[in-house]
């Protein structure tokens, strides 16, 4: 499973070896952060890979955090969102055992 550090499943994603290969391959700055931060990084790969060092939002006794919960796709719903992060908070316990 080919897991982004805010755990989303990179292979599942539509732009995956298209517009994107991985954050980990892109050091965090896949296509959409270019015009969406201000730095051109995705804020929650910035936390925990190059702020606190680590492997993954997984590994950070905060997960999930206020900018975990307040990063949201604008392309999707509140409802969405919250699923969203009940699904990649278990992708990255899981992984993270």
């Amino acid at each position: 499973m080919n897991l982004s550090a805010c755990g989303l499943i990179c292979s599942d994603c539509p732009f995956f070896n298209k517009e994107c290969k991985g954050c980990y391959y892109v050091c965090g700055k896949p296509f959409w952060t270019a015009h969406a931060t201000a730095n051109g990084i995705c804020p929650l790969y910035d936390c925990s890979v190059h702020k606190k060092a680590l492997p993954n939002c997984g590994a950070c006794v905060e997960l999930p955090c206020k900018l975990f919960n307040e990063l949201k796709d604008p392309n999707i719903s509140e409802e969405e969102h919250q699923k969203s992060i009940l699904q990649r908070v278990l992708n990255l316990r899981k992984n993270n055992k």
